[in-house]
């Protein structure tokens, strides 16, 4: 029943975060804990009455949703981490995945978006989006990896390494010593050859298969 799923919101905009709890109470969940930024959830949060699902802003003040996430996977795991941001962006997107966050919406979605994000984390324990596909957050949960029998070439591991970092593709370029015309080159191929579309899948694939280690 919804008015059993337990929710709470971590958002530093008071007006957006009032306005969201009235949004989630209207749905029919409950709303157990509402704080400003990460040492507010330390504080508040009750270990006999866990949310369900934490709504996690990214941009907050003192400490900051990546920060709040992990916190929450290593101390209450059973916390299901849904971020929530202004923007599409992709490197945060990469570190709150590894930090254990288990869905990404946008703030400007419709209303719908979100109810279908917590009926996903509560019915299968990831939400997937155009952001982020299903396949891939379940794999970091898998036994096995997401693309058995694929052939990486040392070069693609280095780029991999650096992809699953917050350097911008450039900076990467610089890293490796190698022109972006040829880290392109590198990451078209492994789009290819790992049916993957995006950085993210990317760095979920290095991180399934051990490439690059999650705190």
């Amino acid at each position: 029943m919804k008015e059993n799923i337990k929710i709470g919101l971590a958002d530093d905009h008071v007006l957006l975060r009032n306005g969201l709890a009235i949004l989630i109470r209207n749905l029919g969940y409950s709303v157990i804990l509402e704080c400003s930024n990460g040492k507010e959830v330390m504080a508040g949060i009750d270990k006999d009455n866990l949310p369900d699902i934490m709504l996690m802003d990214i941009n907050m003040p003192d400490m900051d949703g990546f920060e709040t996430t992990l916190w929450l996977k290593e101390n209450h795991p059973s916390v299901r981490v849904l971020a929530l941001s202004m923007y599409k962006d992709e490197l945060a997107i990469i570190r709150m995945l590894k930090n254990g966050a288990k869905g990404y919406i946008l703030k400007e979605g419709d209303p719908r978006d979100l109810q279908s994000a917590i009926t996903s984390l509560m019915q299968k324990g990831f939400h997937y989006s155009e952001l982020v596909t299903g396949s891939l957050i379940h794999a970091m949960d898998d036994n096995e990896g997401l693309q058995g029998g694929v052939r990486i070439n040392s070069k693609e591991i280095e780029f991999l390494k650096l992809a699953s970092t917050e350097m911008t593709y450039k900076q990467i370029a610089d890293q490796m010593a190698l022109s972006p015309r040829t880290i392109d080159g590198y990451r078209e191929s492994l789009f290819e050859k790992l049916n993957i579309k995006s950085r993210v899948g990317l760095v979920l694939y290095a991180i399934r298969n051990r490439i690059v280690q999650v705190k």
